[in-house]
């Protein structure tokens, strides 16, 4: 007996199945060891994307359950190499970034934080000591970690840093204010970049990073409210308020803003592997509802517009998928350069959110609704396009290295 009134034969549609799309089989030679990794964010996708899906509509942050199975998983050290530490080839942490991003943006986002920035700071720059106390509890999922870099003035314009470090006998005193930090206001630890202030130091006037606490008097995290964007990872405003540290806070290796965009180029990589991720959902998903949407007495997939959409899609896909190859490929043979990663990330963002937006159409009045995903993806893309450097930041860069003509100022 058809229980379903006239009119809604098919009430939901099953649009979120991974299909695994790999048209040019770009994916199909990886190692069994990268293959391994993928399959573990995957297994981190299915434990945590229905809760995320629950904390995305409401703006809540469940960042103990997602960084325990992150870390249990085994999938959040985002290729940092350090004794102690499963290193994933740089294809396997690209693909891991992707299989998170194509879950849930959030999830790769926090992984992104998590083990791009401050792990990958307290591994590149910090001291033994440091890296003893708290190394493996941010791989393992144990403390959340985050890396304070951008100042409510200074986004993009980050060399004019002005948080200030200042020593005072046996400590050092931190004034200044940073914005977008995830994980801030989280009851972990920050990584905060400060600009040195000591006329007896070798580094006065230059950048390093310290190791903050984020219970320590003088430090106020405050979760930044009314995001459209990646509303299950919260970001903090952080105020910084004569805080005081010991002197050995200082992280030693970072002397400079080069030590900074070390990270950051690191991790501008992810950011078009998790560009692919997101633009992978919305193909799929688009192809899915294609095959199980009835209109005109004919599943969508039957018509020629829509099939000419699908095909456009691919293309698009395929494209973000040998780039995101191609600069892995070029990272494990040493040889990737800033602006190779800069132009995945200029490149991936931007197509996917063209494939977001045409998901999204074709899905119709369906493709808003948060239970078909594709209307979170395209939101969170908005976020994973401005960070790590916007379009604008990119385009420059690239354009100083191909004409050797600076056009910042």
């Amino acid at each position: 007996m058809d229980t379903h009134l006239p009119g809604e034969r098919t009430p939901s549609y099953s649009v979120t199945t991974p299909l695994d799309t790999d048209y040019y089989a770009l994916f199909e030679d990886i190692s069994d060891r990268d293959r391994d990794a993928w399959h573990r964010a995957r297994a981190v996708v299915d434990e945590v994307a229905d809760e995320l899906l629950t904390a995305w509509e409401t703006a809540e942050y469940p960042h103990e359950r997602v960084l325990e199975s992150l870390g249990r998983h085994d999938v959040m050290s985002d290729g940092v190499d350090h004794e102690g530490i499963t290193r994933l080839s740089p294809l396997a942490a690209g693909l891991v970034v992707m299989e998170l991003s194509r879950g849930d943006g959030s999830l790769g986002t926090i992984q992104a934080v998590q083990g791009g920035l401050a792990l990958r700071t307290l591994a590149l720059y910090g001291s033994d000591e440091q890296k003893d106390q708290w190394l493996d509890k941010l791989d393992r999922g144990e403390v959340p970690g985050s890396f304070a870099l951008t100042e409510p003035d200074h986004g993009s314009d980050s060399t004019g840093l002005e948080t200030r470090a200042a020593s005072d006998g046996s400590e050092w005193v931190l004034h200044g204010a940073k914005k977008w930090i995830g994980n801030g206001a989280s009851g972990g630890i920050t990584f905060v970049w400060a600009r040195i202030d000591d006329d007896t130091d070798p580094d006065h006037g230059k950048v390093g990073c310290f190791l903050v606490p984020q219970d320590a008097p003088g430090y106020v995290g405050e979760v930044i409210e009314g995001k459209a964007s990646l509303r299950a990872i919260h970001q903090a405003r952080i105020a910084l308020d004569g805080v005081r540290i010991p002197l050995d806070a200082r992280l030693p290796g970072a002397h400079s803003f080069a030590d900074t965009s070390r990270v950051l180029y690191a991790t501008r990589s992810g950011v078009a592997w998790s560009a692919l991720g997101h633009a992978t959902a919305c193909y799929e998903a688009a192809l899915q509802y294609a095959g199980e949407r009835i209109q005109f007495g004919k599943p969508l997939a039957g018509f020629q517009l829509v099939q000419e959409k699908l095909t456009r899609m691919l293309s698009q896909l395929t494209t973000m998928q040998l780039y995101c190859r191609r600069i892995a490929d070029l990272e494990a043979r040493g040889a990737l350069r800033p602006t190779q990663a800069s132009l995945a990330k200029y490149t991936c963002t931007r197509t996917a959110r063209d494939i977001a937006r045409d998901a999204r159409d074709m899905l119709g009045g369906n493709g808003i609704l948060l239970e078909n995903r594709v209307i979170q993806h395209l939101v969170d893309i908005e976020a994973i396009h401005t960070y790590e450097g916007t379009e604008s930041v990119q385009a420059l860069l690239i354009g100083r290295d191909i004409t050797g003509i600076g056009a910042f100022v």
